[in-house]
């Protein structure tokens, strides 16, 4: 059954939101351990927006809202504006001991945390997908 275009990027979406989900739950934990507990939810909202450790988050955040955006406008999904989202996933999701920035981020969270693992694993998989998701080169 072939899936359109808004469905595909529904699929992605979902998928990063876990992601999302995932990191942050596992960058909270690896702040906890190292720096302290965390006050509340408003003292954790407040670091995710502000704390430099947390900022490395924000390219994944900013995907996810452009993804929100695209899926919200009033003109139908293109295929180049869908490839376009997931192109950018794939080069976003790229994990780098050596890197710097988010992939070097992702990839230490990728090392640690094995929810982080089975919720990549799930974005990949629609990546492999060729009836989920067009391949991009």
């Amino acid at each position: 059954m072939k899936i359109t275009h808004q469905q595909r990027l529904q699929q992605l979406r979902h998928a990063l939101l876990n992601l999302h989900k995932a990191l942050v739950d596992s960058e909270r934990a690896h702040y906890e351990k190292t720096v302290g507990a965390v006050q509340s939810s408003n003292h954790f909202l407040q670091l995710l927006i502000r704390d430099p450790s947390f900022a490395w988050l924000h390219p994944l955040s900013q995907l996810i809202v452009a993804m929100d955006e695209a899926l919200d406008e009033k003109e139908p999904l293109t295929v180049a504006g869908v490839d376009a989202l997931v192109k950018q996933t794939r080069l976003l999701l790229l994990a780098s001991e050596s890197g710097a920035g988010f992939s070097k981020h992702y990839f230490d969270a990728l090392q640690r945390d094995p929810d982080v693992v089975l919720a990549h694993a799930h974005v990949a998989k629609l990546f492999g997908s060729r009836n989920k998701m067009r391949s991009i080169p």
